[in-house]
């Protein structure tokens, strides 16, 4: 097995710790990411390679830089670059803080947020169609739930390899969700519900029916047109692949029930905000609420809103 390491850069400020428990829900595994000990791993898919990606912080938040060490039977020019292309998306080297930054401290409470969560960049998946997949899955289930399927359904239908006697597995392929079928995907506990939705995009996608990657050139409301008009996909997870799958800066799930609580947190006292109610709020942080949103959940999971507002109901 054949060994790269690289450097990567990153717009400042940035917390490349901060940043990677984000990516993988502050639990040190999220699906096919593994954040231990201040290295995040990914077991990347490049067409006939697999290659395990392990990239940490060798820099500071003010001047960030990362190594990345891949692994693979072949690494030449291409893979390298591609591999390379992909940590960089997935970790968001490039987002330029400053803007959302001057924008949250005219306000005293976001601003007090995002004090002890400065340089957290919004993490994204590697392609539309995992983002997709993981949006049904955590559908109406809460995250404890969510997780426990999304490890499953990798570490069922994914490939793996081993490195060291440790096994990794890659996001799976649309053809191996099609090759598994009803049976396959309910064996893993996701609801007959879920499963067909799951089955329906996936077969679409497995023919070239349906190019999901190509969303990138179109706009925000066209996303959310095109995806709405899938079975089983609604505004709710329109806003999030707008996020965590395009990475565009103003997504807002305003129907997403712990962000209703968050806010309410952070501006009602505890009491949760209705949807229409998120998003009228919300209008004043546009064009940054995919970072607004970011940030609200990070502090959630990070303990740091209960600390901040220890008056508010936790929003899991």
């Amino acid at each position: 097995m054949e060994t790269v390491i690289v450097k990567l850069t990153a717009t400042p400020p940035y917390d490349f710790d901060l940043t990677a428990a984000a990516a993988t829900h502050f639990r040190g595994q999220y699906g096919a990411e593994n954040f231990q000990d201040g290295v995040l791993q990914r077991l990347l898919n490049l067409g006939e390679h697999l290659c395990l990606a392990s990239v940490r912080s060798v820099g500071t938040v003010d001047v960030p830089q990362l190594e990345l060490e891949l692994k693979a039977t072949s690494l030449d020019e291409t893979i390298v670059a591609e591999a390379c292309h992909q940590v960089s998306w997935i970790v968001g080297t490039d987002q330029n803080l400053t803007p959302f930054y001057n924008m949250a401290l005219e306000e005293p409470k976001l601003a007090l947020l995002i004090q002890g969560l400065l340089g957290l960049h919004i993490s994204h998946t590697v392609s539309v169609y995992e983002a997709l997949i993981s949006a049904i899955i955590g559908q109406q289930v809460n995250s404890h739930v969510a997780h426990l399927l999304w490890n499953l359904l990798i570490q069922t239908f994914g490939p793996s390899v081993q490195v060291a006697g440790v096994t990794y597995y890659a996001f799976p392929q649309p053809e191996a969700l099609v090759a598994a079928g009803m049976d396959g995907l309910r064996s893993i506990k996701l609801s007959t519900r879920k499963a067909e939705y799951i089955l329906e995009i996936t077969s679409r996608v497995a023919s070239e029916e349906l190019d999901l990657e190509d969303l990138r050139i179109h706009s925000d409301e066209d996303v959310i047109r095109t995806l709405t008009s899938l079975r089983g996909i609604g505004l709710w997870t329109a806003q999030w692949l707008l996020i965590h799958a395009l990475g565009r800066p103003d997504g807002f799930p305003a129907n997403d029930l712990a962000l209703q609580r968050t806010l309410g947190i952070l501006l009602n006292d505890g009491h949760h905000l209705h949807p229409e109610e998120a998003s009228e709020y919300s209008r004043h942080w546009s064009p940054f609420r995919s970072y607004v949103t970011t940030y609200l959940f990070a502090a959630v999971r990070s303990g740091r809103l209960n600390t901040l507002f220890p008056g508010g109901k936790s929003a899991s």
